[in-house]
């Protein structure tokens, strides 16, 4: 007889959930203030992240000297894209949401038409409807990703949800609290 494997996982603690919570809440408020000048932030970031890390792949090229190609071809793309975040931030912010978007947009396309294909295949109405609805969402997102308006909507749209979960987390974190 077959022994059952029983993985056991540790609950994180309450705390943990409700920094989680305050996090999302502070960044949801953040973005909701000033959406264009935080997502300017978040570029310039970006590109001292990617700037940096280009520069850790080339010093990782001298010191393992395996696909010395691709570490070089990577460190200048990441110190080259850096360097323009952090010259253009706020080039860089309207570049990334709008790459968001169309990456949003092409993947709601696909995953909506995979649903509708699987549920005609049997998978029911449900989700007929949700692939029908995710399709829709992608068209809008891929006909409106350089649209300026659009991309702001986005950002307060991201805020919202930021801080709608972050309330959600703070109550699901003092719930955890009571009951532990």
């Amino acid at each position: 007889m077959e022994k059952a494997v029983v993985l056991e996982t540790k609950d994180s603690p309450w705390w943990l959930l409700l920094m989680s919570g305050i996090t999302s809440l502070i960044v949801g408020v953040l973005l909701i203030s000033s959406p264009i000048l935080k997502t300017t932030a978040i570029a310039w970031v970006i590109g001292l992240f990617w700037f940096v890390q280009g520069i850790f792949v080339l010093i990782n090229m001298f010191v393992d000297h395996s696909a010395w190609g691709w570490k070089l071809f990577s460190g200048i793309i990441s110190i080259a894209a850096g360097l323009f975040l952090l010259e253009n931030p706020v080039i860089g912010a309207v570049t990334l949401t709008a790459t968001l978007i169309l990456l949003l947009g092409i993947q709601g396309l696909i995953s909506g038409l995979i649903e509708l294909v699987l549920a005609f295949k049997g998978g029911g109405w449900g989700m007929g409807i949700w692939g029908a609805l995710s399709a829709i969402f992608g068209v809008i997102l891929i006909a409106n990703w350089t649209n300026p308006s659009f991309m702001l909507t986005l950002i307060w749209v991201l805020a919202v949800f930021a801080i709608i979960g972050g309330i959600a987390e703070i109550f699901l974190a003092f719930r955890k609290r009571r009951t532990n």
